[in-house]
């Protein structure tokens, strides 16, 4: 990602993860104290001013206010936020929230942490010191990635984007991890897609699967693993929020610990995992189980 691009990002990530000052939560970036005033926390999800993160982290861009949502511009790049929207837009590309943007006392507020692989920020927080950490990542891989133009083949090296720095997995890793998990993962929150791919990323670490993200999602026994093979929809483009899911579940994010299987009990008449497996933990539709 451009280093203009990743300015942008930053603001915006930084815009959703943070937690209020309020609450005795402060921030930092790259380890340095980061001041952005108070962060208000909601649903328990904090926000930030994008204006004031903007204005820290990018002081060349330019915010303004027009038609009821507010736009960071910098060199090209444009980010909008408008009240009221779960998303916000980067280029044209929409970024789901799980809550929508705020609009308070004449600030634009906005949520962070489903931001944070998009912006080229890692995010850790420490419960006991309350701060959020934010760093910068060393490595920049690309969002996107070729749609294959037929049957589950794997993609050749000419079907894959290079990234412009080698990241620790590989593009056909993150080629496949985002399409089941944008498939499988309709409406599911943040914490649901990382828990998808996590599922994915465990059968490739378990004796009892195969030993590749391919083959995992490709695995044809007893008719096929996942409905998303079945139905053809693993071939549609990723969504952003995916995209950004699996890299994150590249980079070692877990929601569901060691869970190897998961179903939605409402939308299949099939409980064999319910009646077979330990239960793990639920979130959103799906029923977790290792």
């Amino acid at each position: 990602m451009k280093r203009l691009q990743r300015q942008i990002t930053a603001l915006t990530l930084g815009a959703c993860l943070l937690t209020s000052s309020v609450h005795g939560i402060s921030l930092t970036l790259d380890n340095a104290p980061l001041d952005i005033g108070a962060t208000p926390v909601y649903n328990n999800t904090t926000y930030v001013s994008l204006r004031l993160l903007t204005e820290k982290l990018c002081p060349d861009a330019q915010v303004s206010w027009e038609n009821g949502r507010a736009t960071v511009l910098q060199n090209g790049t444009t980010l909008t936020a408008t009240p009221g929207e779960s998303v916000l837009v980067l280029d044209g590309k929409e970024i789901t929230l799980d809550l929508p943007v705020r609009l308070e006392n004449d600030r634009t507020l906005v949520p962070i942490r489903p931001l944070a692989a998009v912006l080229d920020l890692d995010v850790n927080w420490n419960s006991s010191t309350e701060v959020v950490s934010l760093t910068a990542r060393k490595t920049s891989p690309p969002v996107t990635s070729p749609k294959p133009s037929s049957s589950p083949t794997k993609p050749t090296a000419t079907d894959s984007e290079p990234a412009t720095e080698s990241p620790s997995y590989s593009q056909e890793d993150l080629y496949w991890l985002s399409r089941i998990i944008s498939a499988e993962s309709q409406g599911e929150s943040w914490e649901g897609k990382i828990a998808v791919g996590n599922v994915v990323m465990n059968r490739v670490l378990s004796s009892d699967f195969p030993d590749t993200i391919y083959g995992v999602i490709f695995d044809d026994r007893w008719g096929g693993q996942f409905e998303p093979v079945r139905n053809g929809t693993i071939y549609n483009d990723p969504t952003a929020e995916s995209v950004d899911a699996a890299i994150a579940c590249l980079e070692g994010a877990n929601t569901v610990g060691e869970s190897l299987y998961f179903l939605a009990p409402d939308l299949t008449s099939n409980h064999w995992t319910m009646e077979n497996r330990t239960y793990i933990t639920t979130i959103g539709v799906h029923w977790f189980y290792k």
